[in-house]
């Protein structure tokens, strides 16, 4: 691989931005795709078959202009960052690692986030509002709020409504949604914003221990991950 291109794998790794890496077989000759644009010495054909295995998380061969080109996604990994270090927490961020999110936990109630009970895990213990707009939610990441305390779900909620977060999910019952819909209103979020809340957070499997609950809320995101239903 050329320095060239190995910098630019880079650079977009700490960006967290997709990046497509085409190689002609025939030469070894390369070119890069992003969703902003490609190199202007890639055939069309590889470029639109680039952008498609982008979306898909996949690599794979393309034939262009009697040419084999070999495209090699590379795309950042999808993140969680669930929002109150609570005993639901402590199962959820194990199963979405084992799941392959990287995980993120944030709470500034120190007795609560700890390393001693998120072993492993990244623990953040700032202000929601203040870690989320440092972490900048994108398109690949799922933000949970947990806490049931709306200074601090809230305060996730607000920066994530306004990111391109693929998930946004909160804990607590159909009067708890309802009465932090009306505070989100208060604070000028549209209804399409507020929308976006899956709210009680899970599948309804019926689940009430603390692992089954952290088991509905990882099946929901996979679901909206995988363009499924996702019905709450």
């Amino acid at each position: 691989m050329k320095d060239a291109t190995l910098a630019r794998i880079l650079e977009a790794r700490a960006a967290r931005t997709p990046l497509a890496v085409v190689t002609r077989v025939s030469d070894g000759a390369q070119g890069i795709v992003t969703f902003d644009g490609a190199d202007s010495s890639l055939p069309e054909e590889t470029v639109a078959d680039a952008s498609r295995r982008l979306t898909d998380d996949e690599s794979g061969t393309v034939v262009a202009d009697g040419e084999t080109w070999f495209v090699h996604a590379h795309t950042p990994p999808y993140r969680m960052v669930v929002v109150g270090a609570v005993h639901i927490a402590q199962p959820l961020v194990k199963m979405a690692v084992l799941a392959g999110f990287d995980t993120i936990v944030i709470d500034p109630r120190s007795a609560f986030a700890t390393a001693e009970r998120f072993p492993g895990v990244e623990v953040v213990d700032l202000w929601p509002d203040e870690a989320m707009a440092s972490l900048r939610p994108d398109s690949r990441t799922a933000v949970i709020t947990l806490t049931h305390d709306p200074k601090l779900d809230d305060a996730a909620l607000g920066v994530a409504l306004r990111s391109p977060a693929f998930f946004v999910g909160s804990l607590g019952s159909t009067r708890t949604h309802a009465a932090r819909c009306k505070r989100l209103r208060r604070e000028g979020f549209s209804e399409s914003e507020i929308a976006r809340i899956h709210g009680p957070v899970g599948l309804a499997i019926g689940a009430r221990a603390p692992a089954e609950i952290a088991a509905a809320i990882l099946a929901q995101v996979v679901s909206v991950r995988r363009g499924g239903a996702a019905a709450s």
